[in-house]
């Protein structure tokens, strides 16, 4: 979460607040239903995030819903180049600093990378996952040295797989700190089948999960009569 709140619930009873700074790793598995509210600022300020969907292992699809909250102050941080870097390492490592661990199924890398004018950083990825980043504040310089390119915020900079290593810099005569989130995981090499909520590997297995669905089988039990109660606040 950027700015602001985000309210969740679902069939089973979990339920929470996310504010600026926090971070939800939920694994859907074999079913849930859920909700998320935007929280209503008492001084009508936006509230903005990022929200990523990790496809998960086929072994894996059946497996138990689960849920990890991550707040702010549970992240650790990385610093670079004589503190004009920041790395706040959501997910992975970086400059020696591990993530916390155990929060989702699939590996991914999550670094949430803050450069100040006249600052640079070398992070190294493992080699062979895909990588991409997603620039949210002033401009990123990205490419080593004599083969940057200027990109501007709210853009995608997608990485070949066969690097190593996401070289970043922000121009010293730049009027503002470059932000920026890397995002890394590693290649399944299966079948996507997307209808819907639902995500699966085959048609089959999504004609599955909607017949589960609408009967309240395996694993939507619990989803007969569920009614979202965070929803209603948004009514009027």
């Amino acid at each position: 979460m950027l700015n602001g709140a985000f309210d969740h619930e679902d069939f089973a009873g979990n339920k929470g607040t996310i504010n600026s700074g926090d971070l939800q790793f939920m694994t859907a598995g074999r079913g849930v239903m859920h909700a998320e509210m935007p929280r209503q600022n008492a001084d009508g300020s936006a509230n903005v995030g990022l929200q990523l969907w990790v496809d998960l292992p086929k072994e894996l699809k059946m497996t138990e819903p689960r849920y990890r909250d991550l707040r702010a102050g549970e992240i650790p941080i990385a610093t670079a180049d004589d503190g004009k870097v920041t790395v706040k390492v959501i997910s992975g490592q970086s400059h020696g600093v591990d993530s916390v661990r155990d929060l989702a199924y699939t590996p991914v890398w999550i670094l949430d990378v803050e450069i100040k004018p006249g600052g640079k950083i070398a992070q190294p990825l493992p080699k062979g996952w895909n990588a991409f980043a997603y620039t949210l504040e002033g401009q990123t310089l990205f490419g080593p040295e004599g083969q940057q390119q200027p990109v501007e915020q709210f853009h995608n900079v997608v990485f070949e797989a066969d690097g190593e290593v996401v070289h970043a810099a922000v121009d010293a005569g730049a009027e503002k700190n470059g932000r920026f989130v890397i995002i890394a995981g590693t290649p399944l090499d299966q079948k996507v089948v997307q209808y819907g909520p639902f995500v699966l590997s085959s048609q089959e297995e999504v004609y599955q999960a909607f017949m589960d669905y609408q009967t309240h089988s395996n694993g939507f039990e619990r989803a007969k009569d569920w009614k979202s109660e965070i929803g209603k606040s948004m009514i009027n």
